[in-house]
């Protein structure tokens, strides 16, 4: 999963955004491939291409409840002058042992049952009296409730080519084919495709597992009461909701109280169903900031190579950050910033990459455009520091929402953007062009 362990600097050196995302994927690595039912592998990248092993359809069928006639007995039919066929019996869907068609003949055919020698074309039943010997029909009577309309006669009242509503063998892909890329993520119309044509596994890389923990003594769960001093912890909910929304296959812990031994327990009994680890909460210079407490000194000998480096980044919201490894698998751990703001941005510039590529999904990063920035005033940003603002983007230009402040989570739930604010810049005036990461 991975093989490096991150990279330490000076304490006091001020990362990049750009070096610190690049620090985390020089370590994470995509998970092996595995072999999985096709029902399983949703959301997986394939590892293989897919060839066709049998065409689809597999035969010519009708594409249309009908009659399956030749075209010679059905040439200048209309309304005043039909064509009358004896109709020889049913093709249905699945039927084994097909009728022949003869000249003067017609079978009567249901949607996806296989066209019948003899057969050169289909006329849907709306073109025909249905066998009642009136005007056209809009339906065939139900076998069960009209046993006769398999035979008797039939009066169709149009013509119809060679093959019409004919879906030919092999229409849709055929033997040999590929049907899906090394590489494609298999979503709902890809898994159809694979039952289509026969597959029951394949083989992919796994969703990656995400374990997600806040920590703070001062969280409580959503629907408990609130005691003076708390606040509920939405992070939790807010991150592993993200992780799904990557690809991942993401489980929440209970936030943790700030009791370092607790945390390092806890991450410990995580490990086992863990690719990734998130903390969020406790790695800034307070005196209680327990995450960096309890993972700054947790490599030892007998793990070489694992550790958690804490870090500032030339950022804002999101300054303080933590990634490094943990455990006897080098797991890796993205120790992200309490704020809930600051930790949903980290999340998308650091932890969506990183899920991604654990993964093995060819392009890890959302799309940006550039749009033309509308507002009353400037955007202002720390000097030397990247900026990323909430923001709404529709037509080519981009709203702040919420302001500049970092904290306001309600702002964050009406956001479909981010605007980047580039660390050369201490500010962006109103009508300037700036590029926007799109979140939808």
């Amino acid at each position: 999963m991975s093989s490096a362990a991150p990279r330490t600097a000076a304490q006091d050196h001020l990362w990049s955004v750009d070096e610190h995302l690049e620090d985390i994927l020089a370590t994470v690595r995509p998970l092996e491939p595995i072999e999985l039912q096709i029902l399983d592998a949703q959301g997986c990248v394939l590892v293989e291409d897919v060839t066709v092993q049998v065409s689809l359809p597999p035969f010519d069928n009708s594409s249309m409840d009908g009659y399956a006639v030749r075209v010679a007995d059905v040439a200048g039919a209309s309304e005043e002058f039909p064509a009358a066929l004896t109709v020889i019996g049913d093709v249905a869907a699945g039927q084994d042992g097909l009728l022949h068609v003869g000249p003067g003949q017609a079978a009567r055919i249901m949607t996806g049952a296989p066209l019948p020698p003899g057969a050169e074309t289909v006329v849907p039943v709306e073109w025909t009296d249905g066998g009642l010997g009136e005007g056209p029909v809009t339906g065939m009577r139900a076998r069960s409730t009209d046993p006769e309309g398999a035979h008797g006669q039939v009066r169709v009242h149009r013509p119809a080519p060679a093959r019409a509503h004919v879906r030919a063998q092999g229409s849709d892909v055929r033997a040999g084919d590929r049907a899906l890329a090394e590489g494609t993520v298999l979503g709902p119309p890809q898994i159809a495709l694979l039952a289509a044509i026969g597959r029951g596994t394949v083989r992919v890389r796994p969703r990656p597992r995400v374990v997600v923990m806040s920590t703070g003594s001062e969280l409580i769960q959503p629907g408990e009461k609130l005691a003076p001093g708390q606040i509920y912890d939405s992070n939790s909910f807010a991150l592993t909701a993200a992780a799904r929304d990557a690809g991942a296959i993401a489980y929440r812990v209970g936030a943790v109280a700030d009791d370092a031994e607790t945390l390092r327990s806890t991450i410990e009994d995580q490990l086992v169903r863990a690719d990734l680890v998130v903390t969020t909460g406790g790695v800034s210079v307070g005196a209680y900031d327990v995450v960096k407490e309890a993972l700054s000194h947790v490599a030892d000998e007998d793990e070489p190579g694992a550790g958690v480096d804490f870090r500032k980044l030339a950022m804002q919201p999101g300054k303080p950050q933590g990634f490094g490894t943990v455990g006897p698998d080098h797991t890796p751990l993205l120790a992200l910033p309490g704020n809930p703001v600051s930790s949903y941005v980290s999340f998308e510039l650091f932890v969506r990459p990183a899920i991604r590529a654990l993964m093995g999904v060819p392009d890890i990063h959302r799309p940006t455009t550039r749009a033309v920035l509308e507002t009353d005033k400037a955007l202002t940003s720390p000097p030397g520091r990247r900026q990323f603002l909430r923001g709404t983007c529709a037509d080519g230009r981009v709203t702040p929402v919420g302001g500049a402040g970092s904290h306001l989570i309600a702002a964050l739930a009406h956001a479909d953007a981010l605007i980047v604010v580039p660390e050369d810049q201490e500010s962006v005036e109103p009508g300037a062009e700036v590029e926007v990461v799109l979140l939808g």
